[in-house]
């Protein structure tokens, strides 16, 4: 019988066997192998609404993933639970296999967010897999936006993540991808082997709402061509999952436009089943990519919770 560190692990390694995308990539690592101690993080959050106020009431954690106490600084939210996403390793190595689990419970609110964007080292053997399963019960509301995500050249990275949700939940999901360090070198930029992003959503005991998944290959396929990523640089993936109610006030209060002088476009779109929007930005930079995430989530806060946001850290 597997441990549950074991089964956390094998979540994750099962995943990265079965993707047809990696069947080139198999190979083990000289350095250290794969499923090794330092290689396969874990980390569980698990959110729950005492009195009026939102603690972390278990956290699990294996490093090099890792997180510490919630921290209560929103002056528009004080109640709001914040907590940052740690890894001691500060990137993601070839072999890396991690496990991000987030549980909230009845009326829980949280914003869990990362310490820094999270750069994917070159690799010349095997890849790096995250899972994340998210899970938010009746009338629970999750911000979940992690700093970017940085492929470096060779980069072989794959994301899964599964989101179970009630109806009367809210979940804020942002993922802001970038072409690489194009500012470092002209080859970084659109230079990862492969980048495979899946997410999926379903009700706790009823059908699929729905699945995305996001594939950069570009060895295959040209990232710069019209419907794919022309001349930007940057992507920025935000899902809402929300009551319908709260989706069309939200839904009102949004553009859509394309910007080439600026370098920036970005639209909105409903979800399947009524599951919510999904929102869609492309930039030149990563800044105005996040400005413009900030800009819905504001927007989400005010009609969800009737909360505003707090003006900016100046270091974010």
């Amino acid at each position: 019988m597997m441990s549950s560190d074991t089964a956390r692990w094998a979540r994750a390694e099962a995943l990265g066997v079965s993707m047809p995308e990696l069947a080139a990539y198999q190979d083990e690592p000289q350095q250290m192998r794969s499923g090794t101690a330092g290689k396969t993080g874990f980390l569980h959050l698990g959110f729950e609404r005492r009195g009026c106020r939102t603690i972390l009431a278990n956290l699990q954690r294996r490093a090099p993933y890792m997180a510490q106490r919630a921290l209560y600084f929103d002056q528009a939210m004080p109640d709001l639970a914040h907590v940052f996403l740690i890894t001691t390793t500060g990137c993601l190595l070839q072999g890396d296999r991690l496990t991000l689990d987030i549980a909230l419970g009845p009326r829980a609110q949280a914003h869990v967010t990362s310490q820094s964007a999270t750069k994917v080292h070159s690799m010349d053997a095997n890849y790096a897999v995250q899972v994340q399963t998210i899970t938010l019960e009746d009338d629970a509301y999750l911000e979940f936006l992690p700093d970017p995500l940085i492929p470096h050249r060779h980069a072989r990275f794959v994301s899964d993540t599964q989101i179970t949700i009630a109806p009367s939940a809210t979940l804020l999901c942002s993922e802001i991808v970038q072409s690489g360090r194009k500012h470092y070198r002209s080859s970084e930029c659109f230079g990862a082997t492969m980048i495979s992003l899946a997410t999926a959503a379903a009700r706790p005991e009823g059908p699929r709402l729905f699945v995305e998944k996001l594939l950069i290959d570009p060895q295959r396929y040209v990232m710069r061509q019209t419907g794919v990523m022309g001349p930007f640089d940057v992507l920025g993936n935000v899902i809402v999952c929300t009551p319908k109610n709260h989706a069309d006030r939200i839904l009102e209060r949004l553009t859509a436009d394309v910007d080439l002088t600026t370098g920036v476009a970005f639209g909105a779109c409903r979800l399947p089943h009524d599951a919510g929007l999904i929102y869609k930005i492309l930039g030149c930079e990563t800044a105005q990519v996040k400005a413009k995430v900030r800009e819905l989530w504001g927007v989400v806060r005010e009609e969800v919770v009737g909360a505003r946001l707090s003006p900016p850290f100046l270091w974010r």
